[in-house]
């Protein structure tokens, strides 16, 4: 038997909820399956993940990577503005969002992180067992541990031996989207273009460089061929034509991926519980991914060090649970907007997008740790 915190993935969940326990002193190990294959894309932090990510102790590191996001603008298919949002007034110089490397963010949060890392790190299952519960490893091996935190995303292992398989579904918003980074056209704040078809994001890591996101808008499948984006935003306004010009002729940098929610009916079992994705999977309309990922590892490391873990999980949940349906409840709500036709959504966004945008982010401002 080893008292220590098992986490069973090495991405900012992982990451983060084992520098949270190592900064209470509870002992902890990490399990990962393997590297992330969206290590080189981007990450936009909206200010609660800056606000979490300070709370972790990195606050002064983030400071350095990637960009401020100071103004937020959602713009027609042609080109009209919207509406906008001022992001430095809205959350404060404190909780400036920023867009940075996913790689540079993952290796802020490993960075000085003395943590023994379980080889080989794949866990195939866990079961409660007396006191703790059991890890089962790829290798047919298996370890007791007094707790274990399933970090290990949409698919996780952790979820599906203790919930089973059902919790996950497609997103309101589209079936599948396509990322990827581009040189600068020459955007200066986050920038989405939205037409019938889809909605194309843009946004500054730096002065040269912007990561892309791209998807449909009601639904529905979209495939693998890279020409989806063409057909669907080739007459879009001149910056997304130059980075359409650009990915064409380097397709490898693109990434498509499926777009899946996780609504799970439970978060923790006996001595398990699931952090971020996980959990709670949510389609990226407010970028809370990260954000709540952090959050979920402040919260339950800061019950861990507070001792009988019979009990944390649920108490873990009983504190996340709200403002976790906050957001998915915000992202539903939004995605059946977004899905209207433009002759009446594009009439209606400068009178509720501010709105919408305010009770989406007003009650994330605050973060509440004891």
């Amino acid at each position: 038997m080893d008292n220590s915190v098992l986490v069973v993935g090495g991405g900012i969940a992982g990451l983060a909820l084992a520098r949270a326990l190592r900064e209470r002193d509870v002992p902890v190990e990490i399990a990962e399956r393997g590297g992330s294959e969206t290590g080189g894309l981007a990450i936009n932090l909206p200010g609660n993940a800056i606000t979490a990510l300070t709370a972790l102790g990195v606050g002064e590191g983030l400071r350095k990577l990637g960009r401020p996001t100071q103004r937020r603008e959602y713009r027609s298919a042609r080109d009209r503005v919207l509406f906008a949002v001022d992001e430095d007034d809205f959350w404060g110089p404190e909780a400036r969002p920023r867009c940075v490397r996913r790689k540079d963010l993952l290796a802020l949060l490993a960075d000085g992180l003395d943590v023994p890392r379980r080889s080989p790190g794949a866990v195939e299952s866990v079961r409660r067992a007396p006191a703790g519960a059991e890890a089962i490893f790829s290798d047919d091996t298996s370890q007791r541990y007094g707790f274990i935190a399933g970090a290990d995303g949409v698919r996780s292992a952790v979820r599906t031996s203790l919930f089973g398989a059902a919790s996950t579904r497609q997103s309101l918003l589209s079936a599948a989207s396509w990322r990827f980074m581009a040189p600068n056209p020459g955007v200066d704040c986050w920038t989405v273009w939205s037409g019938d078809g889809g909605a194309f994001l843009l946004l500054p890591v730096d002065e040269h460089e912007v990561y892309g996101y791209a998807s449909g808008v009601r639904g529905g499948p979209i495939g693998t061929d890279p020409s989806w984006l063409r057909e669907t935003f080739g007459d879009f306004p001149d910056p997304v034509r130059a980075v359409l010009a650009s990915i064409e002729k380097d397709p490898g940098t693109l990434y498509h991926s499926p777009i899946e929610e996780v609504r799970a009916a439970s978060w923790a079992s006996g001595r398990c519980a699931l952090i971020g994705d996980a959990a709670h999977a949510t389609a990226p309309v407010w970028a809370q991914g990260a954000a709540l990922a952090v959050e979920d590892a402040l919260v339950l490391s800061g019950l861990l060090a507070g001792g009988d873990w019979d009990t944390v999980g649920a108490r873990y949940e009983a504190k996340r649970r709200d403002r976790v349906t906050h957001v998915q409840t915000a992202t539903d709500r939004f995605s059946r907007a977004a899905g209207l036709p433009t002759w009446l959504r594009n009439p209606l966004m400068p009178v509720i997008g501010p709105r919408v945008y305010k009770e989406a982010y007003g009650s994330l401002r605050t973060l509440d740790l004891k």
